[in-house]
């Protein structure tokens, strides 16, 4: 295998574009660690640019009719960022075009000759123009594409979605700058994407039997608080795993149905007492997630009340829609396809799980990775406690299976809860297939602090809920929001607070702070904090990694990140606009209500928002001004009750919310009936 690295319109004047996913920092860390490698191990580079010359005009046509002048020759827009100027010592060439492709001019096509390539490795932007131009050509001339699939970007994430799905059935294979980059560093004998070995893990569980298949390549796993632990790999499911997963799940489907509820909320209570007399779970979720145990039994037993709360609404609520003569009753929807994260294993996809079985549906449950090994368990304890084999099946695997999972023409609805790229995925398979889609796809919350607040309680309440489990849930306060004559008071009481949570052994009951779910992650969050620190954002390390009861280089051998409390007045800022995912929290101060609540709201997401006043007339403002689907007043932004509705507004949700009343509006489908 000969290849070669293309580098395409990483240009400042692309790059600085509005509404670009991920962000520009994210992409351009990523591409510059792909060029580093490819430098380190002898793999050839080409920057290909798009390149306006103003005294010829050759711009595209629709730039001529919009006025739009970009990558100027010349100019600072046309350059790349300094991560990734061309080297002068290496022999690495500037493809200049005006197009989309690379390959619109004959210069490109002559450089590959010359390297004698033969595999071609895709980042840079945009995903679905000028990166899908240039793949769509290499593959027409015979090259092996490879892509970057988070060193691309895009500033039209629906139609990047879109693109993505028809380029890796068609065209080229998607692979992390970590898997390519292990790749350039130790070629496979092989072409195929990723080893396969035989492991303790089924591929599925399928009609109640454990379906263990050869030749499934494998997720690699590593244990997040002691990193020289590796974990059970995680096989891949592929379509026919899928295919035979929703088979059963569809010759489960109309006895499913017929059952009572009453039936199906006696197996659901049975389940709940099995759960809460089980006292292995909390160290089974720490094993896998590192999530520290104080938080996992808070999350065992918040699922055993959400259950026992499905259980008791959905026989209510049969019992009283029973009537005669003209009337309209809530059927099941059918094939339901459930597809959950890693950061609350069982609370999360047990209120899934749970709205589906006790509306009648039958589910093919695909499990986060990290989350595999609880949902196995999770799955022969409901066949335990009297759950029909195929009415839940579980399906094991990463992004693509998945998306086979979303794509089956048998499933007739699609719950998930990810990321805003997957959320994208899943609206455009959803929206082409005319299936409804819940997705809950997480937040960057705000609390705003005013000044007649008890100070050193918000601060407490805030700290905890920024820094707890790393920050590593959808509710967690990414941003406060603080009258600016008190900011320095504020950031005062604020780094106390964050100094007393401990950081350290997850297993250990006075832990709050464990770590990320893997090096990745970590490495994910420290490249954020250095760019914050590039552009002289104030930043403030309340703890660090010397703290806690256990040694330094025992912390150092896990994925851990200490809290960071970052003061950034800057609303436009990768800092402010993004959601961190991790242990970072950013401080905003400003002078007026208005400005308050125009920088509470300024973010694409809107999943949660507190405010901490006791001010009535602050409270009523904040209740009729704040844009988010979950409002909070003196309570931090982390947490929600198991039985009320819980959903975003704006990028932060997709369909109707999940738990509460809101379950009957998802789970079910209305029907008229004339007798």
């Amino acid at each position: 295998m000969k290849s070669v690295l293309l580098l395409v319109d990483l240009q400042r004047d692309y790059l600085v574009g509005f509404g670009l996913e991920p962000t520009a920092g994210f992409v351009v860390e990523r591409a510059a660690r792909l060029l580093n490698a490819c430098r380190r191990h002898g793999v050839p580079v080409v920057h290909i640019w798009t390149t306006v010359d103003r005294e010829s005009d050759e711009r595209m046509p629709h730039w001529k009719r919009l006025g739009r002048w970009q990558c100027v020759r010349g100019t600072e827009g046309h350059q790349p960022p300094v991560e990734l100027n061309p080297a002068a010592s290496e022999i690495e060439i500037v493809v200049h075009k005006r197009f989309f492709s690379g390959f619109g001019g004959s210069e490109l096509d002559h450089v590959l000759r010359q390297f004698g390539a033969d595999t071609l490795f895709l980042a840079g932007v945009h995903l679905h123009a000028c990166v899908r131009a240039t793949a769509l050509d290499a593959y027409e001339r015979g090259y092996d594409v490879w892509i970057a699939d988070d060193a691309v970007a895009s500033n039209d994430p629906l139609h990047a979605a879109i693109t993505r799905r028809y380029l890796a059935a068609r065209v080229a294979r998607f692979l992390t700058v970590a898997e390519l980059v292990e790749r350039i560093a130790a070629p496979p004998a092989s072409s195929e994407a990723s080893p396969t070995v035989e492991g303790r893990l089924p591929v599925a569980v399928v009609d109640g039997h454990e379906e263990f298949r050869k030749g499934r390549r494998v997720l690699s796993r590593h244990s997040p608080s002691r990193i020289e632990t590796i974990l059970d790999p995680i096989p891949v499911g592929d379509a026919n795993d899928v295919a035979s997963s929703v088979d059963a799940a569809r010759r489960a489907c109309r006895e499913e149905s017929s059952r009572s509820v009453e039936i199906r909320a006696a197996v659901l209570t049975r389940f709940a007492e099995r759960i809460a007399a089980d006292p292995g779970w909390p160290e089974e979720i720490v094993r896998e997630t590192g999530k520290p145990i104080r938080y996992a039994r808070d999350e065992i037993a918040g699922a055993v009340a959400q259950l026992h709360a499905l259980a008791r609404r959905a026989v209510e609520e049969a019992r009283s829609t029973r009537k005669q003569g003209p009337h309209s009753r809530r059927c099941p929807v059918g094939v339901i396809a459930l597809i959950t994260p890693w950061n609350n294993p069982l609370f999360l996809p047990l209120g899934k799980l749970g709205a589906a079985i006790m509306y009648g549906n039958v589910v093919v449950w695909k499990p986060a990775p990290a989350g595999s090994t609880v949902a196995r368990r999770v799955l022969q304890l409901l066949h335990n406690c009297g759950l029909p084999p195929g009415v839940v099946n579980v399906v094991l695997g990463d992004r693509s299976t998945a998306e086979f999972l979303m794509e089956h023409p048998a499933v007739a609805a699609v719950t998930l809860t990810g990321s805003l790229s997957a959320g994208y995925s899943a609206q455009e398979i959803c929206a082409r297939r005319h299936i409804p889609l819940q997705a809950e796809l997480g937040g960057n919350n705000a609390a705003v602090v005013w000044s007649d607040a008890n100070l050193t309680h918000a601060a407490e309440l805030i700290a905890e809920g920024a820094f707890a489990m790393a920050g590593q849930r959808c509710t967690a306060n990414r941003r406060v929001v603080v009258e600016r004559h008190f900011l320095d008071e504020f950031l005062s009481r604020l780094s106390a607070a964050a100094a007393t949570l401990r950081l350290g052994d997850p297993l250990d009951p006075g832990t709050h702070i464990g770590p990320m779910i893997s090096t990745a992650e970590r490495d994910r969050v420290a490249a954020v904090i250095r760019r914050a620190r590039s552009r002289n954002i104030r930043l403030i390390q309340p703890l660090s990694l010397d703290d806690g009861p256990v040694p330094n280089e025992w912390m150092l051998a896990g994925a851990y990140h200490p809290p960071v409390i970052a003061v950034c007045d800057d609303p436009a800022d990768e800092l402010v606009q993004e959601e961190t995912f991790g242990p970072v929290l950013v401080v905003q101060s400003v002078d007026a209500w208005d400005e308050a609540m125009a920088r509470c709201n300024g973010v694409r997401q809107g999943l949660v928002a507190a405010l901490f006043s006791n001010s009535a007339d602050l409270q009523r403002r904040f209740l009729s001004e704040a844009e988010a689907g979950i409002l909070k007043i003196n309570r931090a932004t982390a947490g929600a009750d198991v039985d009320l509705p819980f959903g975003g507004w704006k990028a932060s949700g997709i369909g109707p919310p999940e738990h509460g009343e809101s379950d009957r509006e998802f789970y079910t489908r209305n029907q008229t009936i004339y007798p």
